[in-house]
């Protein structure tokens, strides 16, 4: 059997694909303990730089397994939550968290400490659409079509939408998404904010922007990242304290002072990987 999520690391950049191509990536319970699994071997790589992640086959990810919602019908209401993958198992090297393993399979993109670039096209359905945003940039091609879809099925966004979506759109535009399940357009999901670029090739124009966070001081870019994560919602002095305790540790540091030099000497920097 082919693996459900697939990472291949060249030059510090991990290509995270889907690989479900013949279900257009839908999320079955499998695919739920492989985005687990994929998220928490990269928490703890000191390698990897950046993260481009995409789905094989004609679409990102139609969401949740069909076959789940038809086992979800004929099973009694207390028993129906074990059709939709809330029963996966905690990877070995889980760290305390409040999610579920549901919502942990798109919000450990989010948790990762290096960027994570979510290349999108064919559809990004429900619990497809919530991977993609737990990213921290997101390209689209032109064709492609998001939805926040569980009202279809009777449902609500389960997958950390709390987390993600309020961060890039107004309250009304949320609930009106999740009210309809509208399917947006490549076009509408940049007017509104869920994705960052239109690209004809969004899984080069990632691998582009990868490549080029990849080239820049490691150490730098994940605390960049620590930084909003951390503060986004946080008071002006945790703000303000976070700034100056990353800055602090930064100053004076091996690939600080590799950017400095090789500033000075007109050269690509040759960075460490990141230490734990």
């Amino acid at each position: 059997m082919p693996e459900l999520v697939t990472i291949d690391i060249q030059n510090h950049v991990a290509d995270v694909r889907l690989n479900r191509p013949d279900k257009y990536n839908a999320i079955s319970p499998g695919m739920f303990q492989a985005l687990n699994e994929a998220g928490s071997d990269l928490m703890d790589s000191t390698e990897v730089r950046a993260v481009v992640l995409s789905g094989n086959g004609p679409g990102f990810c139609a969401g949740l397994d069909m076959g789940s919602f038809q086992e979800m019908a004929g099973r009694p209401q207390q028993d129906a939550h074990k059709a939709v993958g809330s029963e996966v198992e905690k990877p070995a090297n889980d760290r305390p968290q409040t999610e579920n393993s549901a919502q942990r399979a798109a919000y450990i993109w989010r948790r990762l400490p290096m960027p994570v670039i979510a290349a999108i096209h064919g559809v990004a359905y429900g619990g497809g659409c919530q991977i993609a945003l737990a990213a921290d940039i997101r390209f689209a091609a032109p064709t492609a079509k998001m939805s926040v879809l569980e009202i279809k099925w009777g449902l609500i966004p389960d997958m950390s939408i709390t987390q993600t979506l309020r961060d890039l759109v107004r309250m009304d535009v949320a609930k009106e998404l999740t009210f309809t399940g509208r399917v947006l357009s490549a076009q509408d999901a940049l007017e509104l904010g869920l994705v960052t670029h239109i690209a004809d090739e969004p899984l080069e124009a990632a691998h582009t922007l990868a490549n080029e966070i990849a080239g820049k001081s490691p150490n730098a870019v994940r605390f960049g990242k620590k930084l909003y994560e951390t503060t986004w919602h946080a008071s002006d002095e945790s703000g303000f304290q976070l700034e100056a305790k990353l800055q602090g540790t930064l100053i004076g540091s091996p690939n600080q002072k590799e950017a400095i030099r090789a500033n000075f000497e007109n050269r690509e920097p040759n960075f460490a990987d990141v230490t734990k």
